[in-house]
C-alpha cells in the first residue's frame, strides 16, 4: 500500500545527511518543512515536499491531516515490558520511605518480580505485554528494544525471550530482543554471586544464542548488583556469541559501568543518573550512546542525569522510557521528552532527538528508523494542529496524537493520545 498524507503543517524530524545519531550543539536543531505532503513506497518514505506540489492522489491511500504536523516515531531503547503483574506495593513502600536498594534487599524488587513471572505462562505473559504494546503504539512508539531479566533461572529467561519473539512476530512496530539474565543474583544462587555469573556465561548465554532469541547482551553494573569485572566477563561472552552489549551503568553510584561499557564496544549505557567529568570524557569520542531514563528517576525521586552537560561537552544523548513494574511503569515517551524538558533543560528539539534518532542509534538501527528521511522505514504519527514544537513537551498530558503509521501502515487514526 502507498500512502499520501497531505495538508501537513509541519513536518518534523527531517534529516537527509545520513548521519546515525546528532551530537552537541546540532541536537538543539530539527529541521522542519511547513504546509507539505509525504508520501510512502510500500514500507518506505518516498518523498516529501510543499503542498504548492503535491502529486495527483490517483494510486494512494490518502490521509489529510487537515494542518497537524507529522513526527517520526519515538524509538525507545530501554524497555522491560515483559513482566507478571504489577508492584505497587513497593510504590507504597517508597511512599512510607524505603529506597530501591532497601526494597530489593527485602526481597522486592526484581526478585519479586522474577517470582510472579515463575508462576505465569508463557500466554499470559504474552498477553498482558501485548496490552502494553499497544499502549506504547498509541503513545507513538515505532521501534522498541525490550529485554529479558525477571526470569534469573535459564528456563524463565528463555520463556522471556520467546515472548518477545512472539511479540517481534505479531507486533506493528518493530522489535529488538535483549538478554538480561544479569539483572539480579537468582533465588537459587543467593550468596553465590560468582557461581550465578558463570551460569549466566557459560549455560544462559549459549541456549540464548542457540536459538537466536536476543539481539543484545546487558548487565545491571551498580553499586550491590554486579561488578565492572563480572560485566566484563558476561559481556564478553556475549560477544563471541554474536551479542552486543548494552550496559545499566551507574543508577545508584558511580559504579564503573560507563567505562567498561566504552572499552568493550558497548552499544549503550544506560540510566547515568550518577555521572563525573571523568565519565564524560570517557564517552567523548566513542560509538557508545549515552541513554537517559528520567520516568525512572521521576518514579524514585532521585537525581536526574546531567543531561545538560553532557550535551553542552558534545555528547550525543538518547532517551528511553525503562517501562518496567517497579522503578518506570510506563512506556509514554512523550512524557518522556517532557521530563527531559522540564528536569533536565534539554530544549524540545534536543528532547525529540534524543527520543528518535539517537535512541534509534542506540539500538543500531538509525539506518532505517529515528527521522523523516527518504528511503527509511515509514514510521510516523500525527497530530492534530500544534502552535509550536514547543507544545510537544509543555502539554504532555493533552491528547494530540490523531494517525499512526507504522512500515506504511495505518495502525491507528482519529485516537487522540
Amino acid at each position: 500500500m502507498s500512502l499520501l498524507v497531505k495538508n501537513i503543517g509541519a513536518i518534523v524530524g527531517i534529516d537527509e545527511s545520513g548521519r546515525k545519531r546528532v551530537s552537541g550543539k546540532e541536537m538543539s536543531h530539527a529541521a522542519m518543512l511547513e504546509n507539505a505532503w509525504l508520501a510512502t513506497d510500500g514500507e518506505r518514505i518516498k518523498e516529501y515536499g510543499s503542498m504548492e506540489n503535491v502529486p495527483a492522489e490517483e494510486g494512494y491511500t490518502v490521509i489529510d491531516a487537515h494542518g497537524g504536523w507529522l513526527f517520526p516515531s519515538f524509538c525507545d531503547s530501554h524497555t522491560h515490558i515483559v513482566y507478571a503483574g504489577s508492584r505497587e506495593q513497593e510504590f507504597l513502600d517508597k511512599i512510607n520511605g524505603l529506597s530501591y536498594e532497601e526494597i530489593a534487599k527485602r526481597g522486592g524488587g526484581i526478585l519479586n518480580s522474577a517470582d510472579r513471572l515463575h508462576e505465569t505462562s508463557e500466554d499470559e505473559l504474552y498477553r498482558q505485554a501485548m496490552e502494553r504494546i499497544d499502549e506504547i503504539v498509541s503513545m507513538g512508539t515505532g521501534l522498541v528494544e525490550i529485554k529479558s531479566g525477571y526470569g534469573l533461572t535459564l528456563e524463565d529467561e528463555l520463556k522471556i525471550l520467546r515472548v518477545i519473539r512472539r511479540i517481534r512476530e505479531n507486533a506493528p512496530l518493530e522489535v529488538r530482543a535483549t538478554f538480561l539474565g544479569a539483572h539480579a543474583v537468582g533465588r537459587a544462587y543467593k550468596g553465590r554471586q560468582a557461581e550465578y555469573v558463570e551460569h549466566v556465561c557459560n549455560e544462559m548465554i549459549p541456549a540464548v544464542a542457540g536459538e537466536g532469541l536476543a539481539d543484545f547482551v546487558d548487565v545491571f553494573c551498580d553499586r550491590g548488583f554486579f561488578t565492572v569485572e563480572e560485566t566484563a566477563r558476561i559481556i564478553e561472552t556475549g560477544a563471541k556469541h554474536g551479542l552486543r552489549a548494552k550496559i545499566h551503568a551507574n543508577e545508584l553510584a558511580v559504579s564503573g559501568g560507563v567505562e567498561v561499557g566504552v572499552e568493550h564496544g558497548a552499544l549503550s549505557v544506560d540510566h547515568l543518573e550518577s555521572m563525573g567529568d571523568e565519565q564524560i570524557e570517557a564517552l567523548r569520542d566513542s560509538g557508545t550512546m549515552p541513554t537517559m531514563l528520567p520516568g525512572c528517576a521521576f518514579f524514585l525521586g532521585i537525581t536526574y542525569p546531567p543531561a545538560r552537560k553532557m550535551i553542552d561537552a558534545g555528547l550525543a544523548v538518547a532517551l528511553a522510557s525503562d517501562f518496567n513494574p517497579g522503578t518506570a511503569p510506563s512506556g509514554n515517551m512523550r512524557f518522556v521528552t517532557s521530563l527531559a524538558s522540564i528536569k533536565m533543560k534539554m530544549t524540545p528539539a534536543e528532547a525529540l532527538n534524543a527520543a528518535t534518532l539517537n535512541s534509534a542509534c542506540a539500538m543500531g538501527e538509525s539506518k532505517d528508523y529515528g527521522s523523516i528521511t527518504r528511503g527509511k522505514v515509514a514510521n510516523f504519527y500525527i497530530t492534530k494542529p500544534l502552535p509550536s514544537l514547543a507544545y510537544m513537551p509543555y502539554a504532555h498530558q493533552t491528547p494530540i496524537i490523531k494517525d499512526i503509521v507504522l512500515k506504511g501502515k495505518i495502525i491507528k487514526q482519529d485516537i487522540l493520545c
